[in-house]
């Protein structure tokens, strides 16, 4: 039952709808197999019971028996030699149809046996493979067989002469109604492989112009999967990486945007971005000093599913070492202007002052002094903040500190006093009781210059009759310094920005250089400490200065 193949006829063009050209080749391939499968199995049947004829007690018509059983023989060495994948695929309904002829034989020779029952083999075949005609030919054959046979015979016809041309009936259905079912299944199938194929094919072809296109930007690309993996990169991202990577004897040395602090290893863009943090234009040095240093600026987007579900990342890297480095070359320059400057400045003020507190100085030109003194004087701490901001790296800050213990409420107050004259010109209130108790391991003079900067800011970009708050507290480990305003914040564009050199952050009032909060952030680190924002658009900024409530252990060793 299993070797036949049903359906047959209708599988080349299934194969064809489905796979083009070549189908047709694949069922000729197929034609010999099954006319092979099906004839052998009948012939193993039939030798069986020959040799049971032949050993024990027959009652019938021997030869004509084994007539039979030479036909059936003759029949399947001729399936086995000859080449049915050249023939149309029609010709292959003789052998089923002389299977029959020698079954009628069989039956012929026995007439009280059961030997009918091998028409079950033919009928099968001719009903499923060969359609239509193939199940009204056999019934139509077997009911002239049965018909002719019946006449023959002398016995009675009883309701067991009509059983079983009945089973071969509902066996011949069956196996067309089969037929159908697995040729129609077989066409499904071949559309749908077609389609996969043609999805497949098409999904290579758009992954390929997503490498090629990948491959031809000059800015690295990683993709790092939900299991935090790395999945993808392209061609620039080795690039940017090579002569870098980490062997199994060292490690690539990893440093912050000033190119000094070294980077911890948790806070790695790759790390952050396994850990689901999304940021942007993060400075990341690679490469210690005087070995090959390359500078990639860092950005992670997170990655969600039609569910919102977070399916990774990707993570882009550039080369900036350029621009850093043409940036610091402009601060060198800046920085000798100005140092140049200073000197003339100073003797500048130094004449004004002796200019006048002469008391044969008129009125008239000692206020005119006063004026291009006040002007000299905020000329020179222009040009010390551009000397502050323009140092080579944050080494030369830290190397400035003398820290000591300090009071930082006291600190704080006094800055906040200092201010309130000018908060008071533009009806800004200066909140201080925030102020706690606390202490911190700080140069004194450098905090009170971050102090001095952060509430200055605050005052200036506030709103008229608007409120600055002060605060200080401690967990005896850390000490926490806050400066809040409700003035106009700072938007999300803005904030990356903000401690950049010489920016400017938007809003009805552009003063200063530009260097205030970039200084601020410089003399914190150098500290140890940590300088963090908050700000919303329209309801205010928050400044958080964290620095050491004691001196640290290594320094008392």
């Amino acid at each position: 039952m299993t070797a036949a193949t049903p359906g047959e006829p209708g599988a080349p063009t299934a194969r064809t709808r489905g796979t083009g050209g070549s189908a047709p080749q694949l069922a000729d391939r197929t034609r010999g197999r099954t006319a092979t499968l099906n004839q052998l199995l009948l012939a193993a049947v039939v030798f069986v019971l020959g040799v049971l004829v032949a050993l024990g007690p027959f009652h019938g018509d021997a030869v004509v028996f084994f007539l039979g059983v030479v036909v059936v023989v003759v029949v399947t060495a001729a399936t086995l030699v000859f080449p049915w994948n050249r023939v149309p695929y029609g010709w292959i309904a003789i052998v089923p149809a002389v299977d029959i002829v020698a079954i009628t034989l069989m039956q012929l020779a026995a007439p009280d046996t059961v030997m009918g029952l091998l028409w079950i083999f033919p009928t099968m075949w001719l009903a499923g493979g060969f359609g239509l005609p193939g199940l009204f030919g056999v019934i139509a054959a077997i009911a002239g067989i049965v018909s002719v046979l019946n006449a023959l015979s002398s016995t009675e016809v009883t309701y067991r002469t009509f059983l079983l041309p009945l089973v071969l009936f509902a066996v011949a259905a069956t196996s067309h109604l089969n037929a159908r079912r697995s040729e129609a299944q077989r066409m499904l199938l071949a559309k749908q492989s077609h389609l996969l194929r043609s999805v497949l094919a098409r999904t290579r072809r758009q992954e390929q112009v997503v490498t090629e296109v990948l491959d031809a930007v000059d800015f690295g690309v990683v993709r790092i999967g939900p299991d935090g993996r790395v999945a993808v990169t392209n061609e620039a991202h080795g690039r940017l990486q090579q002569g870098l990577e980490p062997n199994d004897q060292t490690e690539v040395a990893a440093f912050r945007d000033d190119g000094v602090s070294r980077l911890p290893p948790e806070e790695f863009p790759l790390e952050r971005a396994r850990r689901g943090e999304a940021f942007d234009d993060q400075i990341v040095w690679f490469g210690a000093e005087p070995g090959p240093r390359r500078a990639l600026t860092i950005t992670a987007r997170r990655l969600t599913d039609p569910d919102r579900g977070d399916i990774g990342a990707v993570v882009v890297s550039r080369d900036v070492t350029a621009e850093l480095n043409a940036l610091r070359a402009r601060d060198e320059l800046v920085a000798s202007v100005s140092h140049e400057l200073r000197t003339p400045l100073t003797s500048i003020l130094g004449y004004l002052d002796l200019a006048i507190e002469d008391p044969d100085t008129p009125d008239a030109v000692r206020a005119g002094l006063d004026v291009a003194e006040r002007n000299a004087e905020r000329l020179l701490r222009i040009v010390a903040d551009i000397l502050a901001a323009s140092s080579s790296s944050a080494s030369s800050v830290e190397a400035s500190l003398t820290p000591q213990l300090i009071d930082a409420q006291d600190l704080v107050r006094t800055a906040a006093t200092d201010a309130t004259p000018v908060a008071a010109g533009r009806a800004i209130t200066i909140d201080m009781t925030g102020l706690e108790p606390a202490t911190a391991w700080a140069d004194p003079l450098r905090i009170r210059q971050v102090v001095d900067n952060l509430i200055a800011n605050a005052v200036t970009y506030n709103k008229d009759g608007g409120t600055v708050f002060v605060g200080t507290t401690t967990d005896g480990v850390s000490t926490w310094i806050l400066v809040r305003d409700t003035g106009v914040g700072i938007s999300d564009a803005e904030r990356s920005r903000l401690f950049q050199r010489y920016y400017k952050a938007g809003g009805e009032r552009r003063a200063g250089t530009g260097l205030g909060l970039a200084i601020t952030r410089d003399i914190v680190r150098a500290h140890g400490g940590e300088l963090a924002l908050h700000s919303a658009p329209g309801i205010g900024s928050t400044f958080i200065v964290k620095l050491a409530a004691h001196r640290p252990e290594r320094d008392t060793q």
